[in-house]
């Protein structure tokens, strides 16, 4: 039987470092403020809630679903203007904590390319394909 992702960084422990150095990214770098501004001053909450997404996500314990129900990630998201800058924001985020807490190179390319679709996902904003010309 083959592990699962979650299993394979190191469980719950992994899981709550990699979010959390995510969070500390997020609220010190100058580059993703973008993607700060629309998060609360107190990340406290974000920071538990994608843990516990994360954990199934990841193939551990559903612990999202069994406090909150299905994610519906893009319905929960709407309220946010999200566009390409607050994606890639994220996505560094999201690179560097990973790059810090999986070590194994071939896993960690798989999760960054299924983070990437999964922020891509997110985006909830028109923009317009050529920078200057309204959508």
């Amino acid at each position: 039987m083959s592990q699962t992702p979650y299993e394979l960084i190191g469980g719950e422990a992994t899981v709550r470092a990699l979010v959390k150095r995510f969070y500390s990214l997020m609220d010190s770098l100058p580059e993703v403020s973008t993607l700060r501004a629309i998060h609360a001053p107190d990340l406290s909450d974000a920071e538990e809630k994608l843990y516990l997404f994360l954990s199934g996500w990841l193939g551990g314990p559903n612990l999202y679903v069994d406090r909150f129900g299905p994610p519906f990630l893009r319905a929960r998201h709407l309220p946010f203007s999200i566009g390409v800058a607050e994606r890639d924001q994220w996505m560094h985020c999201m690179r560097q904590a990973l790059a810090e807490h999986v070590a194994d190179e071939a896993l960690r390319a798989k999760l960054l390319t299924a983070f990437s679709s999964l922020a891509d996902h997110m985006r909830n904003r028109a923009e317009s394909p050529n920078p200057g010309i309204p959508v």
